[in-house]
C-alpha cells in the first residue's frame, strides 16, 4: 500500500532541542500546540545528518517527517496527528542535496522488515513478529497516597528476584496472573514476603529486552534479562495478557500497580539495571536504535573506531560522553518519578566508571552526577563492582552512597562451610576462622579506603548467577549441558561440595549434611553485619539440577516451586528464624549501629572464652571463633560462636560482668544450625561456663 504523499518541504520550526524524546510542545509553539496530538520530539542522532520520523497515530496509515532542526546533534521538530499511543521510530532521510518534498512510502503493517530506530528515550516499544516501534505515552496514574518506604540500610534484608519465575508455579496465583507483574503482587505473594521477613524485592531486569541471536537459533530465550534494548520502556512479556492485548498503557499501569501494592505492604521495589551494554550487540549484530542513530558516540571505540569491550556481550555504553551519562540519568530519575521505584542495582558498574584511559575511576562524572542528583542521591544504589575489562574487579572503591555487592564474603562464606570442609574429608587442611571473621564483621577494611563503613558490603552467598544454595551444597561440578554450549559455559570455581555424592541422592546422612550446610551458609549472612541478599527460592531449598548459568532457561528448571517438601519446609523455617533474629538483635542496637567504626562492638575470642591471638587467627586447624557483639553504653546483646571443624567442641564462653563488675551474665542459646536446635534452644549458660557446639555449626545465644 501506497502511502499518500506527505509534505516534508517545511522549514525550520520553534522546536527545543530539549527535553529528549517525545514531550508536549512549550505553550505558544506552532499553530497547533495546544492540541494532545502534537509533540516535541527531539533525539540525539550525531552519526545522522537528515533524520525523519516515522509514525503511525492509531487508525491511520504510517506517515513520515523530517525533522528539520539540529541543535548541536539533537534533531528536533514539531509533529502534528502524533496523539499518545502513536506507534514511531527513526530512519536517516537522503541527504540534504537530494531531498525531496515529499516522499511514497509502504504501509510499514505490510512491510514487517522496514527498519526503523527506537527511540533513546521512548517510553514503551510495541514488538510484532520482529518489527519494533516506540510508542507514545502518557504518564496519568492514579498512585493515591504512595510513599516509598524509604527504608534504612541497616534494617535493609534483600531479596533478588525474577518477576517470570516467582510466581509460574504458586498454586494460589491465578493462572492468568502467574509470570507477570500482578502475579508479583498477589496477596499470596506477599503474605511469602511478609512472613519471610525481607524487606526489599529487586528485581530482575525489567527494561525491554531482546533475545540473542545464537539464543533464537537453540530455541531458547534470554530468560534474566540482561540484554536491554529501551532503557525507559518496561518489559511487556511480563504483564498479563489481558495487559498485552489492551496495549502499552496497560502493561505500563500493570507495572506500576505492582509497585503500588508493594509499597502498601511496606516492601521496597529495586531494579536490576543494565546500562553497561544494548542489545545490539557487537559490530556485526543488529541495529536497533544506538548503532544507527550515532555509533562512535554511543558506544566506546578506540582510536581506530574498534569496540572497546568491557562486558563480554559485544559493546560498552561510552560514558566518556556527556549525552551518554544525560540518557542513564534521565532513564534513573523517571524510573523513580513516574514508577517510583526506591533504587537501582547497576549490572556490571565498573563499565559505567571507566575514564578516557578505560580506568576505572571512583570519581567519574557519571558518579559525582548521582551523586548531585537530589532524585537519584535518596534512593538505594547498589553496584554490580566488576565487569570483564582489564581492572574490572573494584569492590570496596565505589564512593559513599553506593552499596556493593561483596564477593570477597561470597567466597569467604563458602569456602570455610563447603570448599575446605571438602579438604578437610578428603585428609586435607582448611583455611583458618580469619578470612570468615571478616566476613561476618561486614569486611570494614575493604571499605574503609571509600570513607564508607560496614553498611557498604552487601552480603550474599548466592545470586541469580551460579548455583542456587540447594545446589552448592548438592553439585561439586557445574551442569549446563541444557545451555546448549557443551557445559563450556558457567563459573568453573563455584566452592561447592557435594557432601559426598553429585547430586540428588536418598541417602540420609548425606542429606543431613547438606542441609546443615545450607543452615550454616543462611545463617552467616543473615548474622552478619552488612546488608543481607537472599535469592529468590533459596529459602525454599530450591535446585536448578546443577546449571549454574540457566540465564536462558524460561521453564520450571528456574521457577520457583512451591510444592512443601520437608526439605523445603525445614529451609524456610530456618531462615525465617534467622531473619527473626537478624531483626530482634538489630531493634536493641544504637540507630547508628554498625557505622561508627570508632566505637567497640565486636570482640573476638577462641574456643575457651580467652582472647583472640594472631596465631589463633592464622591456624588453619584452629576453626572455632566467638564474636561477642556488644555496644557503645556497654548493653551485651549477641555471641556467635563457630565451630567450622569436624568434631564436636566444648567451649568456654567468655567472662562478663555486668558495669558494677559483680555478677556474671547469663546467656540463653536462641538458635544452632546442627539438627539439636529443637532440643537446645533456650538453654542458659553463665558467663565463663562451658557449653557444647557440634562439628560444623553455628550456636548463637542472646544475653
Amino acid at each position: 500500500m501506497v502511502m499518500p504523499l506527505f509534505d516534508t518541504a517545511s522549514t525550520m520550526d520553534a522546536s527545543s532541542a530539549h527535553p529528549l524524546g517525545v514531550t508536549v510542545p512549550r505553550p505558544g509553539v506552532g499553530p497547533d500546540s495546544a492540541l494532545p496530538s502534537s509533540a516535541n520530539v527531539a533525539v540525539y542522532a550525531p552519526g545522522v545528518e537528515n533524520l525523519e520520523i516515522v509514525y503511525k497515530a492509531p487508525g491511520i496509515a504510517w506517515r513520515r517527517q523530517l525533522l528539520p532542526n539540529v541543535t548541536h546533534g539533537v534533531h528536533h521538530g514539531i509533529v502534528e496527528d502524533f496523539p499518545y499511543g502513536s506507534r514511531y521510530g527513526f530512519r536517516a532521510a537522503p541527504t540534504s542535496e537530494a531531498l525531496p518534498l515529499s516522499f511514497p512510502m509502504l504501509d510499514l503493517d505490510d512491510d514487517a522488515g522496514q527498519p526503523l530506530l527506537l527511540d533513546p528515550y521512548g517510553r514503551a516499544v510495541d514488538q510484532h513478529e520482529g518489527f519494533l516501534a516506540s510508542v507514545r505515552m502518557a504518564a496519568d496514574f492514579d498512585w493515591g497516597a504512595d510513599q516509598r518506604p524509604r527504608l534504612h540500610w541497616r534494617n535493609t534484608i534483600v531479596y533478588e528476584a525474577h518477576v517470570r519465575g516467582q510466581t509460574m508455579l504458586h498454586p494460589d496465583v491465578p493462572e492468568e496472573l502467574r509470570g507477570t507483574y500482578a502475579g508479583m503482587a498477589h496477596p499470596a505473594i506477599i503474605e511469602h514476603f511478609k512472613s519471610l521477613g525481607i524487606t526489599s524485592i529487586q528485581l530482575l531486569p525489567v527494561h525491554f529486552h531482546l533475545d540473542e541471536m545464537h539464543l533464537q537459533d537453540l530455541g531458547l530465550t534470554n530468560y534474566w534479562g540482561y540484554n536491554t534494548a529501551a532503557f525507559f520502556a518496561p518489559h511487556p512479556g511480563y504483564a498479563t495478557k489481558s495487559a498485552q492485548e489492551a496495549g502499552p498503557q496497560a502493561v505500563q499501569d500493570e507495572f506500576k500497580g505492582m509497585v503500588k501494592l508493594l509499597h502498601a505492604a511496606g516492601l521496597e521495589v529495586i531494579l536490576d539495571v543494565v546500562y553497561n551494554h544494548t542489545a545490539e550487540g557487537g559490530p556485526d549484530g543488529p541495529t536497533i536504535s544506538f548503532r544507527g542513530l550515532g555509533e562512535k558516540t554511543y558506544y566506546r571505540t578506540d582510536g581506530h573506531g574498534k569496540y572497546l569491550d568491557t562486558t563480554g556481550c559485544g559493546n560498552s555504553l561510552n560514558f566518556g560522553h556527556p549525552r551518554v551519562v544525560q540518557l542513564v540519568l534521565d532513564s534513573l530519575r523517571y524510573w523513580v518519578d513516574e514508577f517510583h521505584i526506591d533504587g537501582f542495582r547497576f549490572d556490571l558498574a565498573v563499565t559505567l566508571c571507566r575514564n578516557a584511559d578505560n580506568e576505572f575511576d571512583p570519581h567519574h562524572p557519571f558518579l559525582v552526577a548521582v551523586a548531585a542528583d537530589p532524585v537519584l542521591s535518596d534512593v538505594k544504589l547498589i553496584s554490580e563492582p566488576w565487569d570483564v575489562g582489564y581492572g574490572g574487579w573494584q569492590t570496596g572503591r565505589f564512593p559513599a552512597g553506593w552499596v556493593d555487592w561483596n564477593d570477597h564474603f561470597r567466597d569467604g562464606v563458602r569456602s570455610f562451610w563447603l570448599a575446605d570442609r571438602a579438604a578437610i574429608e578428603s585428609g586435607g587442611q582448611g583455611g583458618s576462622v580469619a578470612r570468615l571473621a571478616d566476613a561476618l564483621s561486614g569486611s570494614a577494611g575493604l571499605f574503609e579506603a571509600s570513607g564508607r563503613s560496614r553498611l557498604a558490603s552487601l552480603n550474599f552467598v548466592t545470586s541469580h548467577d551460579g548455583f542456587t544454595l540447594h545446589d552448592l551444597v548438592s553439585f561439586d561440578r557445574k551442569h549446563n549441558e541444557d545451555n546448549g554450549e557443551q557445559n563450556r559455559d558457567g563459573h568453573g570455581d563455584n566452592r561447592s561440595y557435594n557432601h559426598g555424592f553429585e547430586g540428588p541422592t536418598e541417602d540420609e546422612t548425606i542429606l543431613a549434611q547438606r542441609a546443615q550446610s545450607r543452615r550454616n551458609l543462611m545463617a552467616s549472612m543473615l548474622i552478619s553485619l552488612g546488608v543481607p541478599m537472599i535469592t529468590a527460592g533459596d529459602e525454599l531449598a530450591r535446585t536448578q539440577q546443577g546449571n549454574n548459568n540457566a540465564y536462558c532457561q524460561d521453564n520450571p528448571l528456574t521457577w520457583i516451586d512451591w510444592t512443601r517438601t520437608p526439605e523445603s519446609h525445614e529451609m524456610l523455617r530456618s531462615t525465617k528464624r534467622f531473619i527473626r533474629l537478624r531483626k530482634e538483635f538489630l531493634a536493641g542496637q544504637p540507630h547508628d549501629f554498625p557505622a561508627r567504626d570508632e566505637q567497640s562492638y565486636l570482640h573476638w575470642f577462641d574456643h575457651a572464652g580467652q582472647p583472640m591471638s594472631m596465631e589463633r587467627w592464622n591456624d588453619p586447624r584452629h576453626r572455632v571463633m566467638q564474636l561477642l557483639l556488644g555496644s557503645d553504653d556497654g548493653t551485651l546483646a549477641g555471641l556467635v560462636v563457630v565451630n567450622g571443624s569436624t568434631s564436636d567442641v566444648k567451649i568456654t564462653l567468655p567472662e562478663v560482668t555486668n558495669d558494677d563488675g559483680t555478677p556474671r551474665r547469663m546467656f540463653e542459646l536462641r538458635l544452632t544450625t546442627s539438627p539439636l536446635h529443637e532440643i537446645r534452644q533456650g538453654v542458659r549458660v553463665a558467663s565463663g561456663e562451658t557449653d557444647l557446639i557440634e562439628a560444623n555449626s553455628i550456636n548463637i545465644y542472646r544475653t
